[in-house]
């Protein structure tokens, strides 16, 4: 039964692209921000190139809609890919591209498929840039949240909460890479000036997983106010008591009219 009630909760192409669109407003709302962690240990153009970057994205979900969860994350990491400069450019178009291997030609994804997707995201990452948990880098804020999505769907949990469990982990990595040392990027060769720094990949990669479970993780429950309309439906059905006392008015009025 539990099983069941895991994989009921199916995640359409349309739900998929509305992830998108809420990490590319996150993304926007927290440019400077991103910016700024990446000033003293990076470029100091984080914020700015990934938040460019998802604008075109954005155009790119303006045309003919993706029809599988392939297609659309295929296109959403070519987009990055091309138009993101440093780092993050490559890392995310990896990431992107590598989900939509793991997505295959489908029309939707229930909780076990959306898990996967994401950790052959991680993989794509891992390939990428080497990266390994502690060295302060997207991955640390990543990896931790596909392992808390894979443990609570494992305990039979339904995907919201699967999600948010996720996001937890997610934000927690990325609060755990403040005091490491970098080992990865630009920011490893400040030694142990790295140290006391949040990492601007990994806060990021944060605001990836909150989205999706901002939004995602209400795909279950979607179906659940249309369950409550027909209660509101039925006061209505209250209203002709209501008619009636109009019915004793015409009697009252017709004699004293006629008189």
């Amino acid at each position: 039964m539990a099983d069941e009630q895991v994989d009921v909760a199916q995640v359409d192409v349309a739900a998929l692209e509305s992830w998108i669109r809420r990490f590319a407003a996150e993304v926007a709302e927290h440019r400077d921000y991103l910016t700024q962690l990446d000033s003293p240990i990076g470029d100091a153009d984080h914020g700015a190139n990934l938040n460019r970057g998802m604008t075109v994205v954005l155009a790119a979900l303006a045309e003919p809609a993706s029809t599988t969860a392939a297609a659309l994350f295929k296109r959403v990491g070519m987009t990055l890919v091309s138009n993101v400069g440093g780092a993050s450019g490559p890392l995310y178009g990896t990431l992107f591209l590598r989900m939509a291997t793991a997505a295959g030609d489908v029309e939707s994804l229930d909780g076990r498929a959306l898990a996967k997707v994401l950790r052959g995201g991680l993989d794509g990452i891992v390939a990428r840039g080497k990266a390994e948990a502690g060295d302060k880098t997207m991955f640390d804020a990543l990896a931790p949240a596909v392992d808390a999505l894979d443990a609570a769907l494992a305990d039979h949990r339904p995907l919201s909460e699967a999600l948010k469990a996720a996001a937890t982990a997610a934000e927690t990595g990325r609060d755990a890479t403040t005091p490491m040392l970098a080992r990865k990027g630009r920011a490893s060769y400040l030694g142990e000036r790295s140290i006391g720094h949040q990492d601007p990949g990994a806060t990021s990669m944060a605001l990836l997983i909150g989205a999706a479970a901002a939004t995602l993780g209400n795909t279950s429950s979607t179906n659940a106010p249309s369950n409550h309309t027909p209660p509101t439906n039925t006061p209505p059905t209250n209203t002709p008591p209501t008619n009636t006392p109009p019915t004793n008015t015409p009697p009252t009025n017709t004699p004293s009219d006629q008189d």
